[in-house]
């Protein structure tokens, strides 16, 4: 928040390849047929290469099946890369030593490879630029003397667009392939929210992973022993088993454990108390800019939630938050303290709230230490205190959140500035009860980048504050009322469709919450999915003038953006990935800026829910 402005043919048949390279053998001159031994040798060790089942057999950063299109059977693979991941899906097979083996696949999409790795000589891959039909690759290899296993594999290109494959072969002599392991045993529940359950077992001697299965369905493969399925319903009894696999294949499945989800949180997240659609606004009510100074009663009642813009540390790591009213000099119609606390009390009477906002553009806040963590919660609860507030809203911007390079778990955060501040913000929760407030403003920088780019990333050199406020707001989301991201004063950022989206019309609101509402594999690793959040918890975050920011938007624009995601209508070229009627409304900084453009926001507003 900014003070002073804020292959066209139809595909062929499939024939065996053993049958077509013996077809070529007796037709061609100078080939010598195969013999039949060779020819019974022979055989596809690719397993599960048409994906009829599922991604079984393989691993992928970021895939799924899909019914189409598809080279032949019912699936075929998508994969979709993002900005720091290309989508690779691979298997590893038992081969012969000093082999020769025929690797092919049929494709769809840009930048498409299909290779070979491990082989012991030269490892091999080929690749489609384009491939806007089905097309076929093929590259061949021999193993070195010693080679048992060789790793096939696909994958896109970084941000591209999905890709699709399908009949994955690898034709040749089959190795030893040993045994699948045995079913893991001590299956048990950990930790269950009203969204996660956690799973933890035995491991099992010979298994190279463990594949996960929610009501029979397979959800997820990991490499260890513990996993927590997330992007479950509150109140819903679920059942779980696990397998375990090698290249040898897949066990059978371990006994069921059952859990059941806890009960919606809506009381526990202080959202009970807002109409079912709000409007949150930022009052400028320690400072003033060209909007000018809008005393607390004379806010419409329009706005449900009105949050004092701003409280601020007195360094940016002491964790003393001060809240200071506009000075007369600066605010000449500024009211009393006493007039200030009586209207924030007749704003409560009329069932709206008021909560403390910590941060703003200025107001840099890092809890490094224990004791500035502490600190924060004694000042921020003086404040609350003093003025009787609903709650606190945290606005932390430019450099108050960032992620160690070795903190790559965002459901599993261990740098302190996030830790710390989870741990405050539940302590404030617990002091407060169930009726305590708790909003989010983060910028998009912070939350939906995450899709492409999380803190410092694998290889480093990436900005550390890249997704740093998922690690948050995943911790509180039991504890949130509401999320309104900042969709304004944004780069470019890459939606669900993988295409970038850029500020200036609904699509960018509707692309950006839609990825809120429908979860997102952070850093584009399938297997570390944020869950989405509940629809009552999200508002869209937009500038109410002109000069309050970049991004906004007329009012007819924000009108398609909830036509959109509440009716879906109005949705232009992005197509979200469900319809919420239940979007809990949209925020806007500032009130100061609406008031100074005749209420447009808030009329509008009133207009579209009344």
């Amino acid at each position: 928040m900014e003070r002073a402005r804020l292959e066209s043919a139809r595909p062929l048949a499939r024939r065996p390849l053993v049958t077509l390279l013996t077809a070529a053998a007796l037709a061609a001159p100078g080939l010598t047929a195969l013999t039949s031994a060779a020819r019974a040798a022979d055989a596809d060790l690719a397993r599960n290469g048409g994906f009829e089942s599922a991604l079984d057999g393989w691993t992928c950063t970021a895939g799924t099946t899909v019914t189409s299109p598809v080279h032949s059977g019912a699936t075929a693979l998508k994969a979709t890369p993002a900005g720091a991941d290309n989508a690779r899906c691979a298997q590893t097979v038992s081969v012969k030593p000093d082999s020769q083996y025929t690797l092919s696949g049929y494709v769809q999409g840009t930048y498409v490879y299909l290779g070979a790795s491990g082989t012991g000589t030269t490892d091999v891959s080929t690749w489609a630029q384009s491939a806007p039909d089905w097309q076929q690759l093929t590259t061949t290899f021999r193993t070195g003397p010693s080679t048992t296993k060789v790793t096939i594999y696909t994958h896109g290109w970084y941000g591209t667009g999905a890709y699709h494959a399908d009949d994955i072969s690898l034709t040749g002599p089959g190795g030893e392939t040993g045994q699948p392991p045995a079913a893991p045993g001590g299956l048990k529940t950990g930790s269950v929210t009203s969204s996660a359950v956690a799973l933890s077992w035995s491991p099992v001697p010979g298994a190279t992973g463990y594949a996960v299965y929610r009501d029979g369905t397979r959800v997820s493969t990991v490499t260890g022993t513990s996993t927590t399925v997330s992007g479950l319903t509150p109140s819903t009894a679920y059942s779980f088993q696990v397998t375990a696999v090698n290249d040898a294949g897949e066990s059978a499945r371990s006994a069921t454990v059952t859990a059941t989800t806890a009960q919606r949180p809506d009381d526990g997240g202080g959202s009970s108390g807002l109409p079912a659609h709000a409007l949150v606004g930022y009052l400028h009510a320690s400072f003033a800019n060209g909007s000018g100074y809008t005393r607390m009663a004379d806010v419409p009642d329009s706005w449900d939630v009105i949050d004092l813009a701003f409280g601020e540390p007195t360094s940016v790591t002491s964790g003393d938050i001060r809240f200071e009213r506009c000075p007369v000099a600066e605010c000449p119609n500024v009211e009393s303290d006493a007039e200030f606390k009586a209207a924030i009390k007749a704003k409560q009477a009329a069932g709206k709230k008021v909560l403390i906002s910590i941060g703003g553009q200025n107001g840099q806040v890092q809890l490094t230490s224990t004791a500035a963590r502490d600190k924060f919660v004694s000042s921020v609860s003086a404040i609350i205190d003093e003025y009787g507030l609903d709650g606190l809203d945290i606005d932390f911007e430019g450099h108050s959140l960032s992620l160690n390079a070795d903190d790559t778990d965002f459901k599993n955060p261990k740098t302190p500035v996030i830790v710390n501040l989870v741990s405050a913000v539940k302590t404030l929760k617990a002091k407060y009860g169930d009726d305590f407030v708790l909003t989010m403003a983060p910028e998009t920088f912070f939350v939906q980048l995450g899709y492409q780019y999380y803190g410092t990333g694998k290889w480093g050199g990436q900005d550390p504050r890249a997704g740093a406020y998922l690690p948050v707001i995943h911790a509180l989301r039991d504890d949130l009322t509401l999320l309104h991201v900042q969709d304004y004063n944004s780069g470019s950022i890459m939606g669900l469709d993988n295409q970038y989206h850029s500020m200036g019309g609904a699509d960018f609101h509707i692309a950006m919450t839609d990825m809120l509402l429908t979860g997102f594999p952070v850093a584009g690793d399938a297997n570390n999915v944020f869950p989405p959040l509940r629809p009552d918890q999200v508002a869209i975050g937009m500038p109410a003038s002109t000069q309050a920011g970049n991004g906004h938007v007329s009012s007819a624009e924000v009108n398609k953006a909830l036509n959109c995601l509440t009716r879906k209508t109005d949705c232009g070229s992005y197509a979200t990935h469900g319809t919420w009627p239940d979007l809990r409304g949209l925020m806007t900084w500032s009130i100061n800026w609406d008031r100074y453009s005749n209420w447009e926001f808030q009329k509008n507003f009133d207009a579209y829910f009344g």
